[in-house]
This record gives C-alpha cells, sequence and structure tokens, in this order.
C-alpha cells in the first residue's frame, strides 16, 4: 500500500501518524522547503480531537504542551461594559485547551519515523496512480490524499466544488511580548480570550504561547472586495492601524488601545468556505481531509475535524489493508456525516456573529437561562 499524502497541516500529519501507530507508513509531501520556513499562526481550541491525538498515542504529550488557562474567556460590548469573565481554575479538565499551531505541528512532527515527510514538493497534477510536482518529479501512489488546506489543488479530482466568500473579511495584527512591553493591556486581556463585539464589527484577542497576543478585527457582512474601498493602506502598517481605529467609532480607547500597541505585522485575510454538507462520488485511489474536504468558518472546529479525518482514515486503512476502496468509502461516509453536523453547527455560529445584536446572543449562548 502506497499512501501519498499531500500537505504536512494538522490532518495529514494525524494520518501519517496513526497509519505508523498501526504499523502502516505513508509519505507526506509539502510544498514548503522546511519545517521552519514560515510562522505557522495562532492558537488552537482542541477538544473533539483530542480524540485523534489518543489513537495517535500523543494525549499525554499534547497536554504537556496545551495551555488550559486559554480557556479563559472575556466578553465585552464597545463601550467597555464586560458582558462575561471565565477565569479557568489552574486544576480544571484540558477539556477545551488551547495550543500553539507551531507546537501541535511540532508535535506531530517529531512523532513521524525521518523521512516521512518530503519538504519542497509542490503538488501540481496527478492521475493513472502517479502524483507529478512543480519541479518535475514523480512518484506512484495507490492512495492519494488531498491534505492540502482551503485553496486544495486535489479537491478538483473528485468535486468542482470551491470555496466562496462568507461575508467576512478580517485583518491580522499583533502585541509581541505584551507582558513586557504592554503590562496593562496584557492583564485587560487576560490569559486567554478577549472578544469585543459590535454592529457587524468584531475584535478578537488572543494570547498566545509565545507571550504575543493575536489580534484579529474583524468585518462582517462584507464583500470580496471590501478591502478594496475601505481604505485601509496596508502598506504603510502605521497608517493602517490608524485607518482601523477610524473604522471603530465610539469604541472604547482601551480597546482601540490595543490596535495602537501592535507591530508592523497588518495582513488582510477574506474568509471562504466550502458548501456545507458537500460531498463527491468515491474514488478507490483519492480522498480529502481537514479543510479541503469541508472548509468551515473560523469557529473553533477546523483544526479538530481535519486530525479526526486523519485518524479516522488511517483506521479504516488499518482496517481494510487489502482493500483500499473499502477503506476510503468507509471514512467518507463517516466523515461527510461528522463534518456536515459540524458545518451546520459551524455556519449557525457563524450566522451569530455576523448578527447586529451578537455580544448579547453570545451571552446567552454561554449563560444559558
Amino acid at each position: 500500500m502506497t499512501i501519498a499524502i499531500i500537505g504536512a497541516g494538522p490532518g495529514g500529519l494525524a494520518l501519517a501518524r496513526v497509519l505508523h501507530v498501526h504499523g502502516l507508513e505513508a509519505v507526506v509531501y509539502e510544498r514548503e522547503p522546511s519545517r521552519d520556513a514560515r510562522g505557522q499562526g495562532g492558537m488552537l481550541d482542541i477538544h473533539s480531537g483530542q480524540r485523534a491525538l489518543r489513537e495517535a498515542g500523543l494525549l499525554e504529550e499534547f497536554f504537556a504542551i496545551a495551555r488550559g488557562e486559554g480557556q479563559d474567556m472575556r466578553l465585552l460590548e464597545p463601550d467597555g461594559t464586560l458582558l462575561l469573565q471565565e477565569d479557568t481554575p489552574d486544576d480544571a479538565p484540558l477539556d477545551r485547551p488551547e495550543v500553539d499551531r507551531a507546537d501541535l505541528r511540532a508535535l506531530l512532527l517529531d512523532s513521524l519515523p525521518e523521512g516521512t515527510v518530503r519538504w519542497g514538493y509542490a503538488y501540481r497534477s496527478a492521475g493513472d496512480g502517479v502524483v507529478h510536482f512543480a519541479d518535475g518529479r514523480s512518484t506512484r501512489y495507490d492512495l492519494l490524499v488531498g491534505a492540502d488546506g482551503a485553496q486544495s489543488r486535489v479537491r478538483a479530482l473528485l468535486t468542482d466544488a470551491r470555496p466562496e466568500h462568507l461575508g467576512q473579511n478580517s485583518v491580522e495584527i499583533g502585541i509581541p511580548d505584551i507582558d513586557r512591553t504592554h503590562p496593562d493591556l496584557a492583564a485587560m486581556v487576560g490569559r486567554g480570550n478577549y472578544w469585543v463585539f459590535g454592529d457587524g464589527i468584531s475584535l478578537a484577542a488572543q494570547r498566545n504561547g509565545d507571550g504575543r497576543v493575536r489580534i484579529g478585527v474583524n468585518f462582517y457582512n462584507t464583500g470580496e472586495d471590501w478591502f478594496a474601498t475601505s481604505g485601509i493602506p496596508f502598506d504603510d502598517p502605521a497608517a493602517a492601524r490608524a485607518r482601523l481605529i477610524e473604522l471603530l467609532p465610539g469604541w472604547h480607547p482601551r480597546v482601540t488601545a490595543l490596535i495602537e500597541a501592535c507591530d508592523d505585522v497588518v495582513v488582510p485575510r477574506p474568509l471562504t468556505t466550502l458548501p456545507v454538507g458537500l460531498t463527491w462520488p468515491s474514488r478507490p485511489d483519492v480522498t480529502l481531509i481537514g479543510d479541503a474536504a469541508h472548509l468551515m468558518p473560523p469557529v473553533g472546529q477546523g483544526a479538530n475535524q481535519a486530525l479526526l479525518d486523519g485518524a479516522f482514515l488511517a483506521l479504516a486503512l488499518a482496517a481494510h489493508p487489502d482493500d483500499i476502496p473499502a477503506a476510503v468509502e468507509e471514512y467518507e461516509r463517516e466523515m461527510f456525516e461528522r463534518t456536515g453536523a459540524a458545518a451546520r453547527m459551524s455556519a449557525d455560529m457563524q450566522e451569530l456573529l455576523m448578527s447586529p445584536d451578537a455580544a448579547r446572543r453570545l451571552l446567552e449562548f454561554f449563560q444559558p437561562g
């Protein structure tokens, strides 16, 4: 059984690891030139995905790098009114701990035999049991797994579906080493998540394990061309921060002080999703996992579902080592049902976030009754 996995994200690495646990080997092809070629993003809220880490034999190691205090939450209105504050006791169960995406990736990478991940392999095309890479190299496969994310190129082998704009555009900024550089803001944000929701706009600040606070300013009910008309000069970070504050009229100065304190990393992020409940006719030699299969709104499901995809596909292959088509069908049947439910839940949460009274509705969600 020759298994080629395209993409070294959480799903692809979880697949390779659980296969290895069951005595089956795969090769992960990643277009990045090395494991440290770029930053891996912020924190992940890992809950249902813990099942996958248990199947990978890595749950205890995961708990060692997870941040239980990352479960803390503060919810505010733009005028500074504190609606909710939840502080996690030090001995609380790690039901939904936060973990740095880079730390989780390192945990999975280090659990794999040397040579499992091949760096610098950019997928170009595949067919007839051969995958071709951009530099002219190629390799044979019995099963090709697209774990290549939102803009998956493997997806085209199975479906014509493409990500569509979600109606949300975000600007990513951040404050490095906040405890040293801005201790007052560090105390305000707290140890976990700090959310401010206004009418069609939100600010989400999240404490990362490396001391950086990662901030997203989100503009809801906006179109694909919104950045072009927003007046945010992304080539001038100081002016971009000033423009972001202009777009938050009436917000409390303590909240906008977070934007003022940010460094010069200002990144526009238009958000997209795949159709809820996306399926495709099963093929015996190709399948998808993670965002390649079911890109959802960023409300805490994506990484968890990707980890579960990888683990469950590996378990299906281990149960049917001589029948890849049967394993693929078994995996896809379960995955379609599981991720369809998760996508519907994510879409409902996204609708809540985009509502004019999102702050109050979130308060009711977290404190029903």
